[in-house]
């Protein structure tokens, strides 16, 4: 298993996830997550920054949430907000975006050469399937909170998202660091296709699980609770 090879000899992976808006990012995300421990692979999603954070170098709040040995990140977005949303909402100036794109690859180059094992996924989708599926969260009252006014937004200005992906994709696609597309518009082949290659990234070797032995219970002493007195208890509805 992954996870195990990983911890035996204290690999650090970071895995980033970018792409259209409902193109399912958070759905593979949440496949990977759920059979491995959260110890070894941990999912960083930021919020907007800070005021303290927009002072501070633009990769620094990043930075803080690289690998250590034994650990997978997974970048539910990450430093490529910049070349993204940022760009197309306005939110960083024209100098701000021309320098990340100069310095991305450098910055990613020097992550390789420490050591990390940096992969990167760009699900694309149709404009047709993300139609599809903003209607359906409109529709859904349980997927409602996942429209956001941003995804409104980035709906409509599909082609100016379009025109920085394209760029971002053409500066920061390297050898050290290459992009690789997921096409996205069947959730469930893309989950696939996603986990199967991320396991191909990395060459990993069957690790033996050792199994502890549970051995006996020990006797309850002599004057130990025999059960938990709880005071409340969730009432059995079904």
């Amino acid at each position: 298993m992954l996870q195990r090879y990983v911890l035996k000899e204290g690999l650090r992976v970071v895995v980033v996830f970018e792409g259209r808006d409902a193109a399912g990012k958070g759905g593979v995300i949440k496949r990977i997550t759920e059979r491995v421990s959260p110890r070894v692979f941990r999912v960083v999603a930021l919020p907007a920054p800070s005021d303290r954070e927009k002072s501070q170098l633009y990769l620094q709040r990043y930075l803080a949430h690289m690998p250590a040995a034994g650990e997978v990140v997974l970048f539910d977005r990450s430093w490529y907000n910049r070349a993204g949303v940022e760009k197309v909402m306005g939110f960083c100036s024209d100098e701000e975006y021309k320098r990340f794109l100069e310095h991305a690859p450098d910055f990613e180059a020097w992550l390789v050469e420490a050591g990390i094992i940096l992969i990167k996924y760009f699900f694309d989708v149709s404009q047709e399937e993300q139609e599809r599926r903003f209607h359906k969260r409109l529709s859904d009252q349980l997927r409602q909170w996942k429209l956001s006014p941003m995804d409104v937004t980035s709906f409509q200005k599909w082609w100016a998202y379009t025109e920085a992906y394209d760029k971002m994709i053409q500066a920061t696609d390297t050898e050290p660091a290459p992009w690789f597309r997921v096409h996205a518009d069947d959730k469930r082949r893309a989950r696939l296709n996603c986990i199967s290659h991320l396991l191909s990234m990395i060459d990993y070797e069957h690790v033996q699980f050792d199994a502890p032995d549970l051995g006996k219970r020990k006797k309850r002493k002599k004057g130990q609770a025999k059960k938990i007195s709880f005071q409340h208890t969730v009432p059995e509805s079904y």
